[in-house]
């Protein structure tokens, strides 16, 4: 069963954005400390393959943002259906759910706490790369990850340590999956639909994050370690495993040019009644499968265009390459190669991206369930995507 379209990332529809687009720009400013936004975005699917050629609603969220000179905090809840891919729903907010929303306290400029649903301070940040799609990184669990706990964070000099605790991964939200009602891709309770699929529960994450800025040569650079560690809970068996992942990355910056670099390896050791090759993770409304044990490589280059021309601005072309390197000898290994551009089209801002990829369960509707598993359709698979928001 091909669940492809059941997730994809965020997507506005026609008519939301057009009446959006009359409205003026900028975040509300309630008082010098408090600011209210958000945004209304729509998205472009064009896969001449499987004949979609489609302008449709995509997301529409809400920000909130608190700064004062010791308190701080963020929040955004993002809201989904009634449009491809989720047009199996009736009505806008059937699919809906936190990214996140933690408070902090400064007790300094250098050094800070988080606690609530934040960002897991993990291997390139805040993204591993440029591009809006996003890598492989993010479907196995490891890249754009908010879970629920508390963080530390410490500038000193060029060093910058965060370190984390996290209960568990966000609550569930609005939507019809199981175990996929989230924003971040986590560990899941599969659905029906998934063959193979298991019901692990993660639980007292632990992660780490040392990283140091330095200059190499012409280039501006950060180089850095992440380690994580987690248990999971199986509901079937009432046995526990353990998940644990590693990573070393490199940013670099020059003039206009950027790159970023990562390797990681994740090792999952879950007590499932079946297969302990595989461990279903879930998001946006739907749930798949990962091999349970695989290494994940990200390159990425950037590069920044000066100036403005017309209504045009901040343009942005890039290109990023992932590989998740499956170690059962079995199971195909996933790849997606994605070239593209973001920029400022007076008060929009816009990404359009050329996606091609090989088991990859969001690009040419392989097997959305079993290709970061087992593997998908054996042949690469392209399609255009745009984003386009205007954000308040």
């Amino acid at each position: 069963m091909n669940l492809f379209n059941r997730r994809t990332l965020p997507a506005l529809g026609a008519l939301p954005l057009l009446a959006a687009i009359a409205l003026p720009a900028g975040a509300v400013a309630i008082n010098d400390n408090l600011d209210i936004g958000g945004a209304v975005r729509a998205r472009v699917d064009y896969d001449p393959d499987r004949d979609i050629e489609k302008l449709s609603f995509d997301t529409a969220f809400l920000t909130a943002s608190y700064n004062s000179d010791s308190w701080i905090g963020a929040a955004k809840y993002r809201f989904y259906g009634d449009a491809y891919p989720y047009d199996y729903t009736d009505r806008i907010g059937d699919i809906s759910f936190a990214e996140y929303a933690w408070i902090g306290y400064k007790f300094d400029e250098s050094r800070q706490f988080q606690v609530g649903l934040n960002k897991i301070p993990f291997g390139l940040q805040p993204y591993f790369g440029s591009t809006f799609f996003e890598s492989l990184g993010n479907v196995i669990g490891l890249e754009d990850i908010q879970d629920l706990g508390v963080k530390y964070i410490h500038q000193q000099g060029d060093w910058n340590l965060q370190l984390g605790y996290y209960l568990r991964p966000a609550d569930q939200g609005q939507g019809t999956s199981r175990g996929g009602r989230t924003y971040a891709t986590s560990v899941a309770t599969a659905d029906d639909y998934v063959v193979d699929g298991s019901d692990n529960h993660e639980r007292d994450i632990l992660v780490g994050r040392l990283a140091r800025n330095l200059k190499l040569g012409a280039w501006q650079s950060e180089v850095g370690f992440s380690a994580l560690t987690s248990e999971l809970e199986n509901q079937d068996t009432r046995d526990s495993g353990r998940r644990n992942a590693l990573a070393v990355h490199y940013l670099g910056k020059n003039g206009p040019w950027g790159v970023q670099l990562q390797a990681a390896r994740q090792d999952m050791t879950p007590e499932n009644p079946g297969s302990d090759k595989l461990v279903s993770f879930g998001s946006f409304d739907g749930t798949f499968n990962v091999a349970a044990k695989g290494d994940l490589y990200v390159a990425d280059l950037s590069y920044d265009v000066a100036g403005t021309f017309g209504w045009l601005s901040g343009v942005k072309v890039y290109g990023n390459y992932s590989l998740f390197d499956k170690h059962e000898s079995s199971f195909e290994d996933s790849q997606r190669f994605i070239l593209g551009t973001s920029f400022s089209l007076k008060d929009l801002w816009i990404a359009v991206e050329w996606l091609h990829g090989k088991h990859d369960p969001y690009i040419g509707g392989g097997s959305y369930t079993q290709s970061l598993g087992v593997g998908g359709s054996d042949r690469w698979e392209n399609q255009l995507y745009a984003n386009i928001g205007y954000y308040f």
